[in-house]
């Protein structure tokens, strides 16, 4: 049996000691008509895609339906098709314009399964590089960011 690969995020305790937000974020963000302070990438028919304000790795994508639902099984046939194809764009995206040499792509269904916004269905499409965690997290609990989320979210709106 190979070793578990782990994906260390303890630079994310920020977003998890913050005080909630009322309301879900992915149908109230869409709502504020402000794209690029609400990291807003992209807005398709049934589908947007928002950067992860506190994110695994740069260019941390979710894609979610603009329906608040949780479920999967739910997703109308539209819904589900232009969700996977969006997703494809994305991968195609990153690659482009970040070329990381893999990708982590999943949903985290109920809070149990670590959904940070368990009711409003999500994927999250996490860029991985070779040696993209060191030795910052396991000493001082730090991750380095080589690049800020607006320059991200500048430079993937640009290649879109």
């Amino acid at each position: 049996m190979g070793t578990m690969e782990h994906l260390w995020a303890p630079w994310r305790i920020e977003y998890l000691q913050r005080t909630p937000e009322s309301g879900c974020i992915l149908c109230l963000k869409p709502n504020e008509n402000k794209d690029e302070a609400n990291l807003i990438l992209y807005r398709g028919q049934h589908n947007l895609v928002i950067m992860n304000a506190f994110p695994y790795n740069p260019g941390h994508l979710m894609v979610a339906p603009y329906r608040h639902t949780a479920d999967l099984h739910g997703l109308g046939d539209d819904e589900a098709r232009e969700h996977f194809g969006i997703m494809k764009k994305c991968l195609e995206l990153l690659k482009r314009v970040m070329a990381p040499t893999g990708f982590n792509i999943g949903l985290n269904l109920g809070g149990v399964a670590g959904a940070g916004i368990a009711d409003h269905l999500h994927t999250h499409i996490v860029p991985r590089w070779g040696g993209d965690t060191n030795f910052m997290p396991v000493l001082s609990d730090t991750k380095v960011m080589p690049e800020a989320l607006a320059a991200t979210y500048r430079k993937l709106k640009a290649n879109l």
